[in-house]
This record gives structure tokens, sequence and C-alpha cells, in this order.
């Protein structure tokens, strides 16, 4: 699913990642760990299409990273990130609805995940008067509507509440279990029973894989 090798983003001429070498095999679930500023999300952004490869080598989800179309990768990729991309004037559900029709997708799928989410009862809430927490669920109900075969969490903990965490965590089970390959960068251990390759990065680089 993932292959770089000596993976270089610059960024205003600081090196974000200073050659990364990675393998990641699909349908398994890695945690990307370090103090902030060792690379994590720009790795994570990386592998989404959302910053380009400065200099090496980068497959991801069939796309070639120097070569390829960033667009196309977007479209393979379930992203998680600090902030939500919703519309504020926009219900929970009218948000869900309008992203599935943009990559034409199935809205079927919608109802199940808000409840999935215990969001059901937004559904028809606009974004802007949703909790840091429940914005992170909707973000989590989309990625069940989505079914990416790639899921790439930046912190998904965050603004979560334990109960919330639970759900993640179940949440990722599922997606593991349908196939999913998942990328997550966390500050603190997951709370699934399955194992998880643990990657450490600092200064750009990964300098401990478990």
């Amino acid at each position: 699913m993932v292959h770089l090798a000596g993976a270089v983003v610059i960024a205003g001429g600081f090196p974000l990642l200073a050659g990364v070498d990675l393998e990641v095999t699909s349908a398994s679930l890695t945690v990307l760990s370090g103090s902030n500023g060792a690379g994590k999300t720009s790795l994570l952004r990386l592998l989404g299409g959302l910053v380009g490869l400065s200099s090496g080598e980068g497959r991801v989800a069939g796309v070639d990273l120097a070569r390829g179309d960033r667009r196309e990768l977007r479209r393979r990729v379930g992203w998680l990130g600090h902030e939500g991309s919703f519309y504020d004037d926009l219900t929970v559900l009218e948000n869900l609805t309008f992203a599935a029709r943009a990559l034409a997708l199935s809205r079927e799928g919608i109802s199940d995940a808000l409840s999935r989410v215990g969001l059901s009862s937004r559904a028809h809430t606009p974004a802007r008067l949703l909790s840091a927490g429940q914005r992170r669920r909707v973000g989590l109900a989309w990625l069940l509507v989505r079914r990416a075969p790639l899921w790439l969490l930046d912190e998904p903990y965050a603004s979560l509440d334990d109960e919330g965490r639970v759900l993640f965590d179940d949440v990722i089970g599922v997606a593991l279990d349908a196939g999913a390959t998942i990328l997550v960068s966390a500050h603190q251990p997951l709370g699934l029973e399955r194992a998880a390759r643990v990657l450490r990065l600092a200064g750009g680089r990964v300098v401990g894989d478990s």
C-alpha cells in the first residue's frame, strides 16, 4: 500500500521530511509516534497527497508520488486531521450527503454511519453548533461512508472524551476487519487489543520500528 525510499519534503526551505524509507502492507495498522515537529503530520500529509514529494521515491495506493495525480491519490484516501473540513451552515446530514455526492459515492451508508458514531440525534444540527468532539465524530462517520482503502488519522483522540475514544477504537477495529490500511499519529497508546506496528519519528526521519 505504501512504498517510500529516501522521501524528502521541503517547505519554505525547511525539510519537513529528511529521507524517509517506509513499507506498509495492506490491511495493517501502523502508529506514528514522536515529539511535536518530528514529522508525523508531514508524513501523513505526503501519503494523503496534501503535500508534494520534493525528492526520493514514493508510491501510495497505486499512485506514483513523483509523477502521479495527487487529486487521484486523495480520492483513494480517508483523511482525519485536526480540523474537520465541513461547511458550518450545513447540517451534519447535509455535509455528509454533499461530500458523498462530490465523490459519486452511495449515500445509503450515511444513516448507519451516524448511528455508529452516536450522532443520529444531531443529523439535522448545523455543523457550527457542534462541539469539537462532535465534529470529530462527524469525521469518523465520513470515514465509514468513504470506505477508502487507506486511512490517515492525525491525532484522532484529540477532543474526544473517554466514550469517544472507545468509539474510535471500535471504528478502527471494524475498518481493519474490512481490509483497510490505517496509519495513525498518536501521543498515547490506542485502546485496540490487536498489535500495531509502531514507528518512531525524529527530525523528519524514521528512527525506530517495532
